[in-house]
């Protein structure tokens, strides 16, 4: 436990200390006009409350990612905190909050449009494709975890009782991305948000209250899980790294963030909305790390009756009714069923923008919007169909969402980088190259020994990740002086 609030001290003086390094970095300035004013359209483009906009960030970037992931990740033992902490202030705050104000700098726009002005068309029509397809697998699995949950609760888990409730969920999906931002998703994500919160917060008061004998950092940074039977063959090295994803850093983040760059009135919003709301997400994904590790280190599962190899939906029930009662039962529904939903329709909302911007068509009229909708619900209802056809569908799609996700964030960095380089001085740079390269490095690796990849030893996990790690270091300088030569000249 006391490695626990040593990383939550962390991760809050990380906020304060850090995320004031990185917004003098970027250099704020208020006498700006955001695109939420100078692009109004009542769409997608809406000035609202600074409470607000923080709000729908955190639940945009949230869903289950920093509950589902940090469950996984905490089987891999106290390594685990570290990566939250170190990840969450030093690449995924740093992530969200550049990409956030990048598009607030250059009016509004998506991550392809980021990605192209800074490293190249080339690139970017290789993000617009990726990251649509990205979108899609989220929207696919946001989808189909939480019908499966309300297909046991209010049926019998048959295929149609699952069916009906994709239905259900997939027309609300339909509403939310068509609807203007303010009518559905600006009203009741605040409400999801705060539930969010507050299952969080009642989860670290029990936690402070029973105090449970967990691992400690001091203890050891090995695969405990590997130890206790819990993993197979997933080295901490790149497999924590790629489970971990929402409560550490996320490509994911870098397609919602535009949407609130989009309703944001003022550039010195930018460190508490995006910066903030991925340390609160860290915060979230500490908690559910140390739940979960009192859950398989601590006869945690013994105590709520659940096995040892329980799903990640299956702890967070357990836990919540075992620890919070019938209030905990019913933030678990909300928090397994309502937060994936709140990512999924968010999902579907930037890949419509993210196409409207690649076609230059205005969003304005209702048939536009309809014109790209109906296409991209079409593609999810075929991965659905596939998800529900095949028994492990949906283990199949995750995985690869897990490592499209980070390879996304990898683009990110690498865009936030090149601007540094072009727009500030000194070793400006420093503060995203880094977290780059070793993204890149972790990206790199997973898909060379994960099953999903070419299936390589894992014995080869540290000399491809440390290559990797220096050869694009090495490139990025040779572009660098290259590039520095070119301007002197």
């Amino acid at each position: 436990m006391y490695s626990f609030l040593i990383s939550l001290l962390a991760l809050v003086a990380g906020y304060f200390i850090y995320g004031k390094v990185i917004e003098k970095v970027f250099g704020i300035d208020s006498s700006r006009k955001t695109p939420a004013i100078t692009h109004a359209d009542g769409v997608d483009f809406i000035p609202m409350p600074a409470w607000k906009v923080y709000m729908i960030q955190f639940l945009n970037i949230a869903g289950t990612g920093p509950i589902f992931g940090a469950i996984m990740g905490a089987k891999f033992g106290p390594s685990s905190y570290l990566w939250i902490v170190l990840g969450c202030i030093f690449a995924g705050a740093v992530h969200d909050y550049m990409t956030g104000m990048l598009s607030i700098r250059n009016n509004g726009a998506g991550l392809p449009d980021l990605v192209g002005k800074y490293l190249g068309k080339g690139t970017r029509t290789f993000i617009l494709a990726f990251s649509i397809i990205v979108l899609m697998l989220v929207g696919t699995v946001f989808v189909f975890s939480p019908a499966l949950i309300l297909g046991d609760i209010a049926g019998d888990g048959s295929k149609m009782a699952i069916m009906l409730w994709v239905g259900i969920i997939f027309l609300y999906y339909l509403l939310a991305t068509l609807m203007p931002i303010d009518k559905i998703i600006g009203r009741i994500y605040p409400l999801f948000a705060f539930a969010l919160i507050f299952m969080a917060a009642a989860l670290m008061v029990c936690l402070f209250v029973k105090w449970p004998a967990l691992p400690e950092i001091w203890d050891g940074l090995g695969n405990l899980g590997e130890a206790e039977g819990l993993l197979k063959g997933q080295p901490i090295f790149p497999c924590l790294f790629i489970t971990i994803a929402c409560g550490a850093v996320s490509g994911f983040h870098a397609t919602q963030s535009p949407l609130m760059a989009r309703c944001v009135s003022d550039e010195k919003l930018g460190r508490p909305v995006f910066y903030g709301a991925m340390i609160t997400e860290g915060i979230v994904a500490l908690i559910w790390a140390t739940v979960s590790s009192w859950f398989f280190f601590d006869g945690g599962a013994a105590a709520t009756g659940a096995a040892l190899t329980a799903s990640a939906p299956d702890v967070v029930v357990k836990v919540s009714e075992s620890w919070l009662g019938v209030l905990g039962g019913i933030l678990a529904i909300l928090g397994v069923v309502a937060a994936p939903i709140t990512s999924g329709d968010t999902a579907f909302r930037s890949a419509r923008l993210i196409v409207a911007d690649f076609l230059n068509l205005t969003q304005k009229p209702i048939r536009n919007r309809l014109m790209i909708s109906i296409p991209l619900f079409i593609i999810a209802g075929f991965l659905l169909w596939y998800n529900i056809a095949d028994e492990d569908g949906f283990n199949v799609i995750w995985r690869y969402f897990g490592w499209a996700n980070q390879t996304l964030a990898v683009f990110m960095l690498w865009t936030a980088t090149a601007y540094l380089v072009k727009n500030k001085k000194g070793l400006a740079y420093m503060i995203t190259m880094l977290p780059a390269a070793f993204m890149t490095s972790v990206c790199t690796t997973y898909l060379c020994v994960a099953k999903i990849g070419f299936n390589m030893p894992t014995s080869w996990n540290y000399i491809i990740g440390a290559s990797v790690f220096a050869l694009s270091i090495i490139i990025f300088y040779i572009l660098y002086f290259k590039a520095t030569a070119k301007k002197q000249s």
